[in-house]
């Protein structure tokens, strides 16, 4: 078959069904604080950063900006960020570090993929990011959305194989892990619609370190939802079994190779 010929819209939906974690915002909402503490300890948003060159004077609209992971360090390098999340909490979090770091150039939008962004009044700016928040069921709709949104460019990131998922935390609880459809789906329904976009790609190292198990517990309980008492205790015991003593806490023995796809497009005659 020729690869024109799939849709490939359909194609993620279908690969959306069986992925291990859905979580909506709900789900976020209690994860929040955890999984922002953790996000911090990789250098994935210097590398984001670089890849995007972004100008001092743009204004950035921020898709899936959780806690802020670069929305705060853009914010020290442009004009104006507008961060737009279906995390209140994680929104929370964000406006609690620009309180405490002075930034005043970050403003906030509680949406999502699939809300009516005109409605939103999310408008248009010089460039459109969404880093690790491809999740939207309708991919299409969402591309639209962020080429619609920007006037000069466009940079999102996606999953690269299992991404940040850890397969050992899934075998510890007894599950599998399918980490749903990956950045290829992305890139061919890009290719389909016309758009013609860069890929490069974000290797990090990732050490996690923790204070206590407990910690490490809060660290890694994002990526199963809904889990029993039981799996609690088995991620706890695993915890206990793998993680080595590292200056005043804990740590995996090795760090984990985690790969995402930064695929951008910039705004043209050449581009729909």
């Amino acid at each position: 078959m020729n690869r024109m010929e799939i849709d490939w819209n359909y194609a993620w939906q279908r690969a959306r069904e069986g992925r291990s974690n859905m979580g909506d915002s709900s789900f976020w909402d209690k994860r929040a604080p955890a999984f922002a503490r953790h996000v911090k300890e990789t250098d994935y948003e210097k590398h984001f950063l670089e890849m995007m060159q972004p100008e001092p004077s743009w204004s950035v609209l921020d898709v899936g900006c959780g806690a802020g992971t670069l929305a705060v360090p853009l914010a020290r390098r442009i004009a104006s960020v507008t961060a737009l999340d279906f995390s209140s909490v994680m929104l929370d979090l964000l406006r609690q570090s620009c309180r405490e770091e002075g930034i005043t150039n970050i403003s906030t939008i509680h949406g999502s993929w699939e809300d009516d962004w005109d409605r939103l009044g999310v408008g248009t700016y010089d460039a459109v990011i969404a880093s690790r928040s491809m999740v939207a069921r309708d991919l299409r709709d969402a591309i639209t959305k962020l080429n619609r949104a920007a006037r000069k460019r466009v940079c999102v990131s996606s999953l690269v194989g299992d991404g940040p998922h850890d397969r050992r935390v899934y075998e510890a609880v007894g599950r599998e892990l399918s980490s749903g459809p990956d950045f290829i789906y992305l890139y061919n329904l890009l290719y389909q619609m016309g758009i013609f976009a860069t890929v490069d790609f974000i290797v990090s190292r990732e050490w996690k370190n923790y204070k206590n198990i407990d910690d490490a517990v809060d660290g890694t309980i994002w990526m199963l939802k809904d889990v029993t008492g039981e799996e609690l205790d088995q991620l706890r015991n695993y915890l206990v079994s793998e993680l080595v003593p590292h200056e005043d806490g804990w740590r995996f023995p090795a760090p984990k190779v985690v790969r995402w796809a930064f695929i951008s497009w910039d705004k043209g005659e050449d581009q729909p």
